[in-house]
């Protein structure tokens, strides 16, 4: 009977109405209901025209676009770091160097600039010509560099009998390498590399010669070594800087790693002589830019396409995205938005061979139009405020925003401050990314303008013959 009647008690506890659970804890005030709502986007292609030259990578070749019938031609500017550390010990006891000039002065045996190779685009076996100038004085790695900066015009280029100018036919597939040798490479995660030798007679800018520009360096070093303390005394005072640019070849475009100045000497260890190589990179720390060279018309042909719009690199096409902040706002002005997203489509390239050379870009940034150039230069990173990143999903054939709203209230707040105020722009973007020491998480580091030669279409623009962009809108609708 007593447990008969908890039962009683138990079932009749658990019959209380749940509709209004919660009630007690939430205030009239504080109650809203959700509202939705789709808007079209307005779309157009933007001319990018020159891009802030400050990329992970460097390039080089010469690539024809299939899109615009125009050639793209780069070239790369490029310093060498030096870590403080191991300045003190670059070179050997200067009595320990075996090799010696006339002079009985210490010598370097050899030199050389290894250009290493990350990928290409094009054709492996093309012959390629490159051209190695010396600088006559250095860019500053806080230097604001564009695409459209060439050094030779500006003046920054050796041209004296003793400077250094080196000619290079090159190829990524060296047909020189042995069949094994070249699988080694190809399975074994090295990079390929081409070795621009510099070991004919050089002459600094004082007048004064050596057998090659190694042992220059040498002689600078044995002379005062406080000018290799670190990178930037070794820029201002020692080593300015290359000029690495195309001068010859068709249908090849690297992408560089980075480049290395190596230099072989050999030294008494005991009663052995050994060879030492001292070897310097080019790192994130000095100037690395690339110099690009096109014909804009074939770009401006397809920016005034108006049935949709680019995303072309390098220095290229953006997307221009306007965005209805005030149908957006209207009615809304006490409510919250909690979500509003777009998602860009892709379309079929104009002509099948582009559909089978040009890539489409695999991460695309969205910023405000007014902000184009400050992130860059500013070393921006995605905020999900002010920017934003999509990845192309290869399966859907899109670029998808979930959730912009902190872009919609920032450009409602600065309604008619600029004519600008209510545009974005879609821009290719290249991702660094770096997982922390304490969690797994990988975040991102950097982002620069994406210089490989890629292509997409979107569908959009002023006669838009699909679907119009819509962007769906939900908000906390305050009672």
């Amino acid at each position: 009977m007593a447990g008969i009647a908890l039962l009683t008690i138990a079932i009749s506890s658990c019959s209380d109405e749940t509709a209004t659970l919660g009630n007690s804890l939430t205030s009239d005030v504080d109650r809203f209901t959700i509202k939705t709502d789709t808007f079209d986007i307005t779309t157009r292609s933007l001319a990018a025209g020159h891009v802030l030259s400050r990329s992970s990578y460097s390039y080089l070749g010469c690539i024809k676009d299939p899109e615009t019938g125009t050639y793209i031609t780069c070239d790369y500017t490029t310093q060498f770091s030096i870590l403080e550390k191991e300045a003190p010990t670059l070179f050997t006891n200067k009595d320990l160097v075996v090799g010696r000039d006339d002079n009985n002065e210490p010598i370097v045996d050899s030199c050389f600039v290894n250009i290493m190779l990350n990928s290409f685009q094009g054709d492996s076996l093309t012959a390629m010509k490159l051209q190695l100038l010396e600088y006559a004085e250095p860019l500053t790695s806080s230097d604001v560099i564009y695409t459209d900066f060439d050094p030779e015009e500006a003046g920054f280029i050796r041209e004296d009998a003793g400077a250094i100018n080196v000619q290079r036919v090159y190829s990524v597939s060296d047909l020189t390498m042995s069949d094994s040798l070249r699988n080694v490479y190809r399975q074994g995660g090295y990079y390929w590399y081409v070795k621009v030798p510099i070991n004919k007679e050089y002459t600094d800018q004082e007048g004064n010669k050596y057998n090659n520009y190694g042992t220059y360096l040498m002689r600078k070093f044995y002379k005062d070594p406080s000018l290799f303390k670190n990178f930037n005394s070794f820029t201002r005072n020692v080593c300015p800087g290359f000029l690495i640019k195309t001068t010859d070849g068709q249908d090849l475009m690297i992408e560089v790693a980075y480049t290395q100045l190596s230099m072989y000497y050999r030294y008494k260890d005991g009663d052995n002589v050994k060879t030492a190589n001292r070897t310097l990179n080019s790192t994130s720390e000095v100037l690395r830019a690339t110099h690009i060279d096109y014909d804009e018309t074939g770009i401006n042909k397809l920016v005034a396409a108006d049935t949709c719009t680019y995303l072309k690199t390098p220095a290229g096409i953006y997307t221009e995205v306007t965005l209805p902040i005030e149908d957006i706002m209207r009615g809304h002005e006490t409510d919250t938005i909690t979500s509003a997203k777009i998602v860009f489509r892709r379309m079929r390239s104009a002509n099948n061979l582009s559909d089978i050379v040009l890539e489409e870009p695999t991460s695309v940034l969205l910023i405000e139009r007014d902000s184009l150039y400050t992130f860059f230069e500013n070393n921006g990173t995605p905020d999900y405020i002010n920017a934003y990143v999509a990845t192309f999903n290869s399966t859907q054939k899109t670029y998808s925003f979930n959730n912009i709203c902190h872009l919609i209230n920032r450009m409602a707040a600065k309604n008619g401050n600029s004519d600008n105020w209510n545009k974005a722009v879609l821009i290719p973007v290249q991702l660094a990314k770096a997982t922390t020491t304490t969690t797994t998480a990988t975040t991102v580091a950097s982002v620069s303008n994406e210089m490989n030669v890629n292509s997409v279409r979107l569908v959009g623009g002023s006669n838009n013959k699909h679907a119009p962009i819509r962007m769906s809108v939900i908000y906390n609708v305050n009672q």
